[in-house]
């Protein structure tokens, strides 16, 4: 996997200070994409261990609410084997820190068994974040006063509460 940009003190992709980690490679094309570049899944860096070890230590100060996953597309199948073994050294390095994920998946179509991003590594993924942001950016449909997402298509998503109850629950809190 390649990642085009790692932030060390993000406050636009989830609750508080961030550091999030753009991650290289869709096959989506949304028109209009924020991130265009990132398409492309060799564009920016390899994704090594010293990344990890990197964005790690960039997740330790107490200041820090988190890791947010955006792309590029996390949920190319690619990016998901990827992104697994990471998210699970991330959570059990922090447990108190969320993980919010951005995709242009919907949960119940592409993400679900059979779906065309479902893989091998999906739920193990889907069990490690807190916050998924799903759904296609549309233009049509993009509203700039909607917190954390660009088109109101997009939900928010509570990854925990909706893995335990089955149903799609909205996360609709603000810390």
């Amino acid at each position: 996997m390649y990642y085009g940009e790692i932030k060390k003190r993000d406050i636009a992709n989830g609750i508080g200070v961030r550091v999030s980690l753009f991650v290289s490679g869709c096959t989506r094309h949304c028109k209009n994409c924020f991130n265009p570049e990132t398409w492309d899944f060799s564009y920016g860096k390899p994704f090594t261990d010293q990344t990890e070890t990197e964005i790690l230590g960039a997740l330790a100060p107490d200041f820090i609410n988190g890791l947010t996953v955006l792309g590029g597309e996390p949920f190319e199948p690619e990016n998901q084997r990827a992104l697994l073994p990471f998210l699970r050294r991330v959570r059990a390095a922090y447990p108190g820190k969320d993980i919010w994920c951005y995709t242009g998946c919907t949960l119940e179509k592409d993400l679900a068994p059979g779906g065309l991003n479902y893989c091998e590594a999906t739920t193990g993924m889907l069990s490690q974040i807190d916050v998924l942001v799903d759904g296609a950016f549309v233009e049509s449909l993009k509203d700039i006063t909607l917190r954390f997402r660009g088109s109101a298509n997009q939900r928010l998503i509570d990854l925990p509460a909706t893995l335990h109850t089955g149903k799609t629950v909205l996360w609709d809190k603000l810390k």
